[in-house]
C-alpha cells in the first residue's frame, strides 16, 4: 500500500463532521482529535514550528533546505481541510479498495442494496483499470478534503526525509469549519508565513480552480396581516402569498437548476411562514462582479415594488456578502496557475481549468491577503454515500505537489 493511501485511510477514520449554526471554532469537539493527530505526525516527522491555535488549525513549516537558505524563493503555502460536510455522518467510515475497476456498477452494500451506477455517475468509466476507494454505502468517505491533508502531509514527508532536494520554506496549514463556511474565519496568515498559497480541496486530477462564485446571502421577512378567512375581504394580507410573488418577480432562467460554467443564479435554499410572517433565504451567486452587484439591486427593487403596492414594511430585505471571485487577487500572480499547469504537463496530466461553482477557504484567503487557487485531490462525489477516490490519482497529486515545491526552487536559484 502507497504512503498516500495509508495516510488517507488513517485520517478517515476520524469523525471529523463540522455542524451548521455553531458560533464556535471548531464546531464539534471532535475536530481536535485530527488536528492534534497530524501535530503529532508533524512533529515526529521533523517539521517545524508545528502548532494548534486556540480555534484548531494546524500549522507546521517545512524550512528551505540548505542549498536554498540564502535564495530569494518565495514561500509556498498548501492548506486542506480537516472537517467533513454535514450532510451525511462521517462516523465509522468503512472504506474498501475496488482494484482494477472493470467499469461495471460497484455494489458497496450487498445487504443494503447499495449500489452506485454507471448510469447515475458515468464519469466511472474513466476509472476502468484503476483502483478506488469506496464506502460502504452507510457513510461518506471524506475525501473532501482528507485527501488533500493525506495528499500534503505525504509531500512534506517526502522533503522531510529527502534535506538535500533544493525547495524553498514550504508552509503547512489544516483547517476546521470549511464545510460549514467557517474555515478561513481564525486563518493565522501572517503567522502562516506564505507568500503565496494553495488550497488542495478539488476533485478530478487536472482539476485547477482560480475562479469561483462572488456570494451573498439574502434574508427576505414579508409581513402580512391574519383575518379569519370567513371575514377577510379587503383586509386579509397573505404573507405567504406576497413571498410567493417576490419569487416569481426573479428571472426565471437565473435558477441553479438551468444554469452552468459561468452562469450565476438566485436560489431559493428554504422557506417558512404562515399567514402573517414569511421568511424566505436565497443565494445569490454570479462569477461577474457587475452581474453579482445587479442581482443585489433586482432584489432590493422587487421589495420596493412590492412595498409600494402592499404597505410600506411589509418586505423587508436583508443582504450579507460571503465571498468573492478570487480571479481578482490570482490575476497578478498568474504564475501560481501557469506554475501547474506546466507541472502538470510534465507529469502527463491534462490541466483541467475550470471556475468553482461555489466558494473555497481559497477565495477568502485571497481576499485576506493570500493569493490561494485550488487543486485537484483525486475524490469524487463529495458529500455523500457514494463518495470514491482514486489511488493512482491521489499518487499523481503527490508528484504533482512535489513537482510545483522543486519548480519554485528552481526558477529562483
Amino acid at each position: 500500500m502507497s504512503e498516500v493511501v495509508d495516510r488517507f485511510l488513517r485520517y478517515v477514520s476520524f469523525d471529523t463532521q463540522s455542524q451548521e449554526g455553531i458560533q464556535q471554532i471548531p464546531s464539534t469537539e471532535k475536530q481536535w482529535k485530527l488536528a492534534e493527530y497530524l501535530a503529532d505526525e508533524l512533529r515526529i516527522m521533523g517539521a517545524k514550528n508545528v502548532r494548534i491555535s486556540e480555534y484548531g488549525y494546524v500549522y507546521a513549516v517545512i524550512p528551505a533546505s540548505a542549498s536554498c537558505e540564502k535564495a530569494n524563493i518565495p514561500k509556498l503555502g498548501f492548506i486542506a481541510h480537516m472537517d467533513t460536510a454535514p450532510s451525511l455522518t462521517g462516523r465509522n467510515v468503512r472504506p474498501q479498495i475496488i482494484k482494477n475497476y472493470d467499469g461495471q456498477d460497484i455494489c458497496l452494500n450487498k445487504d443494503r442494496n447499495i449500489v452506485m451506477k454507471v448510469a447515475d455517475f458515468p464519469f466511472l468509466m474513466d476509472y476502468k483499470g484503476q483502483d478506488l476507494i469506496a464506502t460502504d454505502g452507510t457513510t461518506l468517505l471524506g475525501g473532501d478534503d482528507k485527501a488533500g491533508v493525506a495528499e500534503i502531509m505525504t509531500m512534506a514527508s517526502y522533503f522531510l526525509r529527502h534535506p538535500k532536494i533544493p525547495h524553498g520554506t514550504i508552509c503547512i496549514g489544516f483547517t476546521p469549519d470549511e464545510e460549514v463556511g467557517r474555515g478561513a474565519d481564525e486563518f493565522d496568515v501572517d503567522g502562516f508565513g506564505a507568500e503565496y498559497a494553495y488550497t488542495v480541496d478539488g476533485g478530478e486530477l487536472g482539476e485547477i480552480e482560480y475562479e469561483n462564485f462572488n456570494a451573498a446571502a439574502a434574508r427576505v421577512t414579508v409581513h402580512g396581516v391574519g383575518i379569519h378567512p370567513g371575514a377577510s375581504k379587503n383586509r386579509m394580507v397573505n404573507s405567504l402569498l406576497t413571498a410567493m410573488e417576490f419569487h416569481r418577480l426573479l428571472p426565471v432562467f437565473e435558477n441553479p437548476m438551468y444554469t452552468e460554467k459561468y452562469e450565476g443564479f438566485f436560489h431559493l435554499e428554504s422557506v417558512k411562514g404562515n399567514v402573517e410572517e414569511t421568511f424566505m433565504k436565497y443565494l445569490i451567486r454570479d462569477h461577474d462582479r457587475e452581474k453579482f452587484e445587479k442581482k443585489k439591486v433586482v432584489m432590493n427593487q422587487i421589495a420596493d415594488f412590492l412595498n409600494q403596492r402592499y404597505g410600506d414594511g411589509t418586505v423587508s430585505l436583508e443582504i450579507t456578502d460571503s465571498y468573492y471571485n478570487m480571479k481578482e487577487k490570482i490575476a497578478p500572480h498568474m504564475h501560481l496557475v501557469t506554475d501547474v499547469c506546466k507541472a502538470m504537463e510534465e507529469l502527463g496530466i491534462k490541466p483541467l481549468l475550470k471556475p468553482v461553482r461555489g466558494g473555497t477557504d481559497g477565495a477568502r484567503l485571497s481576499f485576506m491577503g493570500l493569493p490561494c487557487p485550488n487543486l485537484c485531490t483525486g475524490s469524487r462525489n463529495a458529500h455523500g454515500r457514494y463518495e470514491v477516490a482514486c489511488i493512482q490519482a491521489m499518487e499523481t497529486i503527490v508528484k504533482l505537489l512535489i513537482k510545483i515545491v522543486e519548480m519554485n526552487a528552481k526558477e529562483k536559484t
